[in-house]
């Protein structure tokens, strides 16, 4: 039998060092490759339980594939805890917060003001403006550019594609930040995103948040 791999399928990119390794190929052991019949008494391990064997395998990844073995995490680090999460999404919203507040405060579009006469609510939409776009700027960058925020990369996390464990593109990021941060910006502000990134409590398997799901990531631990 010949050992050169088939057509396309040539190895992955070297220029992102957090990508899977890829899977074992045929003839190196893999538990997946034409497994010998089983002997007698010993039954397979697809049969049901009540044959002798095990259960089933579990359906594929949601995000494709649909095959068996299909674990999305296989080759990643482990999953970041969701409250390290929290504590890098609080050190980047004080971060950014500061930026916001003094270009807000510089160009004149404060949060609203009240006198006897008026209520000045532009200057509210002004600086929700100024926030979301901040907010989004320096998520898609910092995440399309190397998987972590500042906060994240001093809690030794990153965001990672599910399907593939590399950083996220700037399409993946721009749509993972926009979920998480327009409604914050607008009209939900800290409810959101108490909402938006505690799903990754409760979320299983994976620990995703809200935006997490729409952008098909994860985060896992650098350390």
């Amino acid at each position: 039998m010949s050992s050169e791999p088939p057509p396309g399928s040539g190895p992955p990119p070297d220029d992102d060092p957090f990508r899977k390794q890829p899977p074992p190929g045929p003839g190196q052991g893999s538990p997946y490759d034409n497994p010998p019949p089983p002997g007698p008494g010993q039954g397979s391990p697809y049969d049901s339980p009540h044959d002798g064997g095990q259960a089933p395998p579990p359906p594929g990844s949601p995000y494709g594939g649909g095959g068996y073995p299909a674990d999305p995490l296989a080759g990643m680090p482990p999953l970041a805890a969701s409250g390290k999460r929290t504590l890098a999404r609080i050190i980047d919203m004080i971060l950014v917060g500061i930026v916001v507040w003094l270009l807000s405060w510089g160009f004149g579009v404060n949060e609203y003001t009240m006198d006897d006469t008026k209520i000045e609510v532009s200057k509210s939409i002004g600086e929700s403006f100024v926030a979301a776009v901040l907010y989004i700027a320096y998520d898609t960058f910092m995440i399309s550019r190397s998987g972590q925020t500042l906060g994240k990369k001093w809690l030794n996390m990153r965001v990672a594609n599910l399907d593939n464990g590399q950083n996220p593109s700037v399409q993946t990021s721009l749509v993972r930040a926009a979920v998480l941060w327009i409604p914050f910006a607008f009209c939900c502000a800290c409810i959101w995103t108490a909402i938006c990134g505690g799903w990754s409590y409760f979320d299983k398997p994976y620990k995703q948040g809200l935006h997490d799901k729409a952008a098909k990531t994860v985060v896992v631990s650098t350390g």
